[in-house]
C-alpha cells in the first residue's frame, strides 16, 4: 500500500541512520564538478542557467480544469507494484503527484535536468552517480525531501517494486548518504552507462508516511508525493481528481515552467473503446488521442466540430515508431518453429488491410526502430555490429545482415496465391501437412489456436487475418474480453497470440531488457510477451549500455533490431506517421511540438 497512518517504521528509521552517519566509500572514482543535467551521450542541450524547456510556453495561464478519457478501469492508486490496475497520473514519468530525482527533457533524446535533485555527479566511467538535493524540495504533507527518503525508496521499489524496478536498482553495489541531502550509489561492476539516469528517474515516496509491510497491496487512499498536483477526489474505477498544490515547491524551478497549468486535472474511465467516443463527442472529456484511422478521416463530422467548439491536430512524430505486431507467445509448441513464425507472417495483406479498413492512412512497419538511424533495415551490418554478434553463429540470417532482407510484401489483393505458396513451404518444411483442407503436425493435430484481443478494432483486423490463415488450413479462434482479465492474462502470458506495441525511445536501454532477456521471459508482469530467449538479444543489450559514443549505441540498437527481426517474434504491422489529437478549443497547447509529440503537461486552458 502507497500511504498509511503516519508512522516512521523500522525500514524508515534504517533510512534515516544511514543519511545520517553512512560514510563515503574509501577509494572512490574521482568525480567531475556538479552538474544541472545529464544526458546518456554527450551533455545536456541546455545550459544551467536556462529559464525554461524550449518547447513549452512559459507564460501559459494558469487556471482552469482538462479532463480527459481512458479506457478501461482502475482499483489501486499504488503504480509501483505488480498488484492490481493502477489509476493514471500518479507518477513519473508525467510526474503529477509523485515525482522523480531529476526532470526528463521531452525534446531531447535522454537528458534530465534539476528536480529534487539540484545537481548530480558522476565519474567518467559512470561507475558512481551522487545527487545533491534541493533544500527546498517538500512533500505535500510540508516535510522536507530528504536523503533518507531517497534510500528508503530505492530500497523498497528494489525488494518490493514492479519487474522493472527491482532489475535496475539491484545493480546498485551500494547505496550510502553523506548527509541529510547527498546520496551517493557505487555501481561498480555493473557495466551500464545508463544507470546513473535510470537512478536519477527513480519516484522518491515519504519515508514517514509508506507502510513497507503493506506496500505490496492494493489502496485507493490518496498518496503523498512532491509533485504539483495532489489526489483531491477519487470514485474508484471511475475517475481521479488531481488538485494543483498551491504550495508547491519547485513552481518557480526552469524545469517546471510552463508546465502542469490547470488548477485541475481529471481522469474519467470509460469501459470501451465506443463509449469513450461517443463521451468526446458529447463534450464530457476535453483531450482525446485517436487511434482508429477510419474514425479520423470521417467520424469527427459532429456538432462541436462542425460549429468551431472543437478541433483536430496532427502532431509530428519524432521518435522511432517502435513495433506493432501480432505477438507470437513461443511458448506455446505451436509457435516455437520460427518457420512457423516467418510463414504466418507472409500471409498478412497489409496494402490490402491498409486501403480497405485504414482508409489508407498507415504505413507498414519493418523495424522495431522505424523512422530512425536505429533501424538495421535496408544497411548493411557495419563491423562492429558483426563482432557484436559473432559469438552467436546463426542468430541472425545472412539477409538480415546485408540489409538485403525485405518485408514481407502481398500484392494488394487480399488473396495473394505467391505469398500463400510461400508460406504453405515453410510450414511444410517444419513438419506441417495440408490435408483435406486442414493443416495438421505429424501427431494429426490440427494447427489451431486462440487470438486474444481487447477492443472492436483488434477484433477487426483479427478476423481479417484469421481468413488468410484459414486458406492455409489455419484455424484461429478470435475471443474479445474485458479489459480487466486482458491485462492479467497477458501478465500471466495465458495467451497464444495478441496485438501489442513496444514503443520505441531515441534513446533506447535499460527497458529492452523487461521486453527481451532470458529472465523476463520467465517472470510474470514483464513485456516479454513473445517469450525471446536469445543470448544474442542479451548480448545486444549488453553493448548498447556500455556504449560510449553515439555511434557505438547506434551499433548495438541495431543489431539488436537485426536479432529480433531475425527471429520472426511478431507478424509486423503499421503505425500511424502522425499522432492523432482531438481537443475541446479552450484547451490550447504550444505551436511546436517537442521531440516526444505528445505532451500533455504543457496544455493549459484558455481564459475565456
Amino acid at each position: 500500500m502507497l500511504p498509511s497512518a503516519v508512522m516512521v517504521s523500522r525500514f524508515a528509521r534504517l533510512a534515516l541512520s544511514l543519511a545520517t552517519f553512512a560514510p563515503l566509500v574509501v577509494g572512490a572514482p574521482a568525480f567531475a564538478e556538479q552538474r544541472h543535467g545529464i544526458a546518456m551521450h554527450g551533455a545536456p542541450a541546455l545550459p544551467a542557467d536556462f529559464s525554461a524547456f524550449p518547447h513549452v510556453r512559459a507564460d501559459a495561464p494558469k487556471g482552469g480544469r482538462i479532463v480527459f478519457g481512458v479506457q478501461g478501469t482502475f482499483d489501486t492508486l499504488n503504480p509501483f507494484v505488480v498488484r492490481g490496475i493502477a489509476a493514471q497520473g500518479i507518477a513519473p514519468p508525467n510526474g503529477y503527484v509523485i515525482q522523480s530525482l531529476m526532470m526528463r527533457a521531452a525534446d531531447e533524446p535522454f537528458s534530465l535536468y534539476a528536480g529534487i535533485a539540484a545537481s548530480i555527479e558522476t565519474p567518467d566511467d559512470r561507475s558512481a552517480v551522487t545527487f545533491r538535493l534541493d533544500p527546498r524540495a517538500r512533500f505535500s504533507d510540508g516535510k522536507p525531501v530528504t536523503a533518507a527518503d531517497v534510500l528508503f525508496s530505492w530500497s523498497l521499489l528494489k525488494d518490493k517494486g514492479k519487474p522493472t524496478w527491482r532489475g535496475y536498482y539491484a545493480k546498485v553495489k551500494a547505496a550510502t548518504a553523506p548527509d541529510a541531502l547527498t546520496v551517493r550509489f557505487d555501481l561498480a561492476g555493473a557495466g551500464d552507462r545508463e544507470l546513473p539516469l535510470i537512478l536519477a528517474l527513480m519516484p522518491v515516496l515519504p519515508a514517514h508516511v509508506v507502510d513497507p509491510a503493506r506496500f505490496e497491496e492494493t489502496s485507493l487512499a490518496a498518496p503523498v508525493g512532491s509533485g504539483p498536483y495532489t489526489v483531491a477526489d477519487i470514485k474508484p474505477g471511475e475517475s481521479v481528481v488531481l488538485r494543483r498544490d498551491p504550495n508547491f515547491w519547485g513552481k518557480d524551478l526552469p524545469a517546471y515552467r510552463g508546465l502542469y497549468n490547470a488548477d485541475e486535472i481529471r481522469f474519467d474511465y470509460y469501459r470501451d473503446a465506443n463509449s469513450l467516443f461517443e463521451a468526446f463527442k458529447g463534450g464530457l472529456y476535453d483531450v482525446r488521442i485517436e487511434d482508429n484511422p477510419s474514425r479520423w478521416a470521417s467520424g469527427y463530422d459532429f456538432p462541436a466540430m462542425k460549429d468551431g467548439r472543437a478541433s483536430k491536430d496532427a502532431i509530428p512524430i519524432g521518435l522511432p515508431k517502435g513495433m506493432s505486431g501480432f505477438v507470437f507467445n513461443t511458448r506455446r509448441p505451436v509457435f516455437a518453429d520460427m518457420r512457423v513464425r516467418e510463414a504466418l507472417g507472409l500471409v498478412f495483406d497489409f496494402e490490402w488491410v491498409n486501403r480497405t479498413l485504414f482508409n489508407g492512412l498507415y504505413r507498414r512497419t519493418s523495424s522495431y526502430f522505424e523512422g530512425s538511424d536505429l533501424a538495421s533495415t535496408g544497411r548493411p551490418a557495419s563491423a562492429r555490429e558483426r563482432e557484436i554478434l559473432s559469438r552467436f553463429p546463426g542468430a541472425v540470417r545472412e539477409d538480415f545482415l546485408a540489409g538485403e532482407r525485405r518485408r514481407a510484401s502481398a500484392d494488394g489483393s487480399g488473396r495473394d496465391r505467391e505469398a500463400a505458396r510461400a508460406a504453405l513451404a515453410l510450414l511444410h518444411a517444419a513438419g506441417w501437412r495440408l490435408s483435406e483442407g486442414v493443416l495438421r503436425n505429424a501427431a494429426g493435430e490440427p494447427f489451431a489456436f486462440e487470438f486474444l484481443v481487447v477492443s472492436r478494432l483488434q477484433e477487426r483486423l483479427a478476423l481479417n487475418y484469421a481468413r488468410s490463415l484459414e486458406r492455409l488450413g489455419i484455424r484461429m479462434e478470435v475471443r474479445l474480453i474485458d479489459d480487466v482479465q486482458y491485462w492479467r492474462r497477458l501478465a500471466a502470458f495465458d495467451f497464444d497470440m495478441i496485438q501489442f506495441t513496444w514503443a520505441a525511445s531515441p534513446s533506447p536501454g535499460n527497458e529492452q531488457y523487461n521486453r527481451w532477456s532470458i529472465r523476463a521471459a520467465d517472470r510474470q508482469g514483464s513485456l516479454n510477451y513473445a517469450g525471446a530467449r536469445s543470448p544474442a538479444i542479451e548480448a545486444a543489450i549488453d553493448a548498447m549500455l556500455s556504449a560510449r559514443g553515439r555511434d557505438e549505441f547506434v551499433d548495438a540498437v541495431r543489431a539488436l533490431d537485426r536479432v529480433l527481426l531475425s527471429g520472426f517474434y511478431v507478424v509486423p504491422l503499421f503505425h500511424a506517421p502522425e499522432i492523432w489529437l482531438a481537443r475541446k478549443n479552450e484547451i490550447r497547447r504550444p505551436v511546436r511540438a517537442p521531440l516526444f509529440g505528445y505532451a500533455p503537461e504543457t496544455f493549459w486552458v484558455e481564459p475565456r
